[in-house]
């Protein structure tokens, strides 16, 4: 069936049809599309056409192409958020129905590094907890987190049984954290945490990289999040000035 049916660009045409195909179960997660050749012929386009919604489609992590098999509809997001609402990993999972649950992995207190000396503004002498855990989602790993905390922050009574960060500092510290700077960057595969978090060769993460603040402006909570990109996705409302 030809889309040939407005004004637009072709390609545009394309992927509006495409994603209402995966929306109407045409093609259902997971599944390999139809080759090139016939899905432009089945579309009335050029392959020219079709590989650039396809693309555009795979930077929307719509589908993904694994090289020398084929085409297939990615996973839609479990756990969708908006990056300026400051929303813990914990609540997220809570948020989409599944039940939270955490893999600690280690816990070692160390001498700052430059970075950190400059992130908490604290001396030399300072040192640093940096807690290495696997958040999961009904039992399925879809964070690796790590997180540093001034050891004079850090609670003396600290379980790792505890699975909010957030709810430790305040409860156990009496830190409240009311701000964050964040910073969210894709990467592809990663050695030491894709096998950790079961991704497939072709799945990619999202890095979100934060430092938290309490009610007086002190930095207190520096965390390096790995979401799984098919399972979690950031939106951000932006308004014009």
């Amino acid at each position: 069936m030809s889309i040939k049916s407005d004004n637009r660009h072709l390609y545009l045409q394309v992927i509006d049809r495409l994603k209402q195909d995966i929306e109407d179960g045409v093609y259902k997660e997971k599944e390999k599309l139809p080759s090139e050749f016939d899905l432009a012929k089945h579309l009335g386009v050029s392959r020219a056409t079709l590989r650039e919604a396809l693309r555009i489609l795979e930077e929307e992590n719509v589908i993904i192409r694994r090289h020398g098999v084929g085409t297939f509809v990615n996973a839609k997001p479990l756990f969708t958020s908006g990056i300026e609402n400051l929303n813990s990993v914990t609540n997220m999972i809570k948020q989409a129905g599944m039940k939270p649950g955490t893999i600690f992995l280690s816990s070692t207190t160390q001498g700052p590094t430059e970075e950190d000396i400059r992130r908490f503004t604290c001396s030399h002498n300072e040192d640093i907890v940096v807690i290495e855990r696997v958040r999961t989602a009904n039992g399925e790993p879809v964070v690796y987190c790590i997180d540093k905390v001034p050891e004079h922050i850090m609670p003396k009574t600290f379980s790792h049984d505890e699975e909010s960060f957030f709810n430790i500092l305040e409860e156990e510290s009496n830190r409240r954290i009311t701000y964050a700077v964040a910073q969210i960057e894709p990467l592809g595969y990663h050695e030491k945490i894709s096998p950790i978090l079961e991704c497939e060769p072709e799945t990619a993460l999202l890095v979100l990289k934060q430092m938290h603040f309490d009610e007086t402006d002190e930095p207190i909570l520096f965390s390096v999040n790995y979401f799984k990109a098919d399972k979690f996705s950031f939106q951000v409302l932006r308004k014009r000035v």
